[in-house]
């Protein structure tokens, strides 16, 4: 699955900051960028937090929630049987409601992709850009030494390279935080660029690329901002909050801020990039909160797989038993879904 750039990251950089690509130019630009006004940005989050749907729009918003959601698994105790546990349940979210839609992926480390490409079946992407309802599911793997990222370049390379090589769709990579916060700007573009040639398949096609920002060790939303745009110049094609194993995780302020970097970026270029959120959503009225911020801040047009996605393991369910209330008119207990 990918939207292929019309042009290399180089070259767009280059037209960006309207001279040659070095890191002095890298480092102007991105410290050229506005500053950040926190206590907006949070009123307008809190704004947007407090919008209410009717409930003709909240069974469309659960569906929708459902078809963003990337069902995830990373603990170093991951078995290929918690791997084809986690596809089943993509495959057939709720047992009781055959119309219940499929998610948008599956995410896994890379050495359980072989397993989770298997479990799916034809109902695997493979390659292939999904949309709302078609009933296919990405396989997405997180590398680039995940979570910390302190790994030789050679060592990231080669971890992208085989997960694309067994199957996985989609790759979440994380950034180089030390060096990003060191000012060292064009050390973390090279490695995005040489991460994004990394998932280039036979056919000669890439896997989508998700730059993890680990917004929560960035310490400012000026670095947000700035590191948000640095992973859009170097050929992202999403840029992705956290990677869940660092508090604070997602937000919606941070979440917004992005959002608002897509939206300039578009303007700028003319070209969508996707946001995800990951980490700490578990419930189905945060979720209704980030789809009212994007619809806001980029559009609707940006509620479908390739521009959004929601990084989660347990927002699932209580989507699933919120749908179950609204058929109903009862709420479920926590026996009426799988546990993860």
């Amino acid at each position: 699955m990918t939207i292929e750039r019309a042009v290399s990251p180089a070259q767009r950089a280059v037209e960006v900051l309207g001279g040659d690509l070095t890191e002095a130019t890298l480092k102007r630009y991105l410290d050229g960028l506005p500053g950040v006004d926190a206590v907006g940005l949070e009123q307008r989050a809190a704004s947007l937090g407090t919008r209410s749907i009717k409930t003709t729009s909240k069974a469309w918003a659960l569906d929708r929630i459902i078809g963003l959601i990337d069902l995830t698994t990373l603990e170093g105790a991951d078995t290929p049987g918690k791997v084809r546990s986690l596809v089943a349940k993509a495959l057939v979210p709720d047992a009781g409601d055959p119309a219940t839609p499929r998610v948008a992926a599956v995410c896994v480390y890379g050495d359980m992709v072989p397993y989770a490409v298997e479990a799916l079946g034809d109902a695997h992407a493979a390659g292939r850009v999904t949309e709302p309802g078609d009933g296919l599911i990405n396989v997405a793997a997180v590398a680039t030494a995940f979570p910390s990222g302190r790994a030789a370049l050679p060592v990231k390379l080669a971890d992208t390279a085989d997960a694309v090589a067994a199957g996985a769709d989609e790759i979440d990579m994380v950034i180089d935080r030390g060096a990003f916060l060191s000012g060292r700007f064009g050390h973390v573009f090279d490695e995005i660029v040489a991460v994004k040639e990394a998932c280039r398949r036979a056919d000669g096609s890439f896997a989508h690329l998700k730059v993890i920002l680990e917004t929560g060790e960035l310490n400012t939303y000026d670095n947000v901002r700035r590191a948000s745009w640095l992973a859009i110049l170097a050929g992202g094609d999403f840029i992705k909050t956290s990677t869940g194993k660092v508090a604070p995780a997602a937000t919606l302020p941070v979440t917004l801020l992005m959002l608002e970097a897509v939206r300039d970026w578009h303007r700028l270029t003319g070209e969508n990039i996707g946001v995800k959120p990951a980490g700490g959503i578990r419930s189905s009225k945060d979720a209704i909160k980030y789809l009212v911020t994007v619809a806001e801040t980029v559009g609707e047009e940006w509620l479908q797989p390739h521009l959004f996605r929601f990084g989660a393991s347990s927002l699932l369910n209580d989507v699933l038993l919120q749908r179950q209330k609204l058929s109903s008119g009862h709420y479920s207990g926590a026996d009426y879904v799988t546990i993860d």
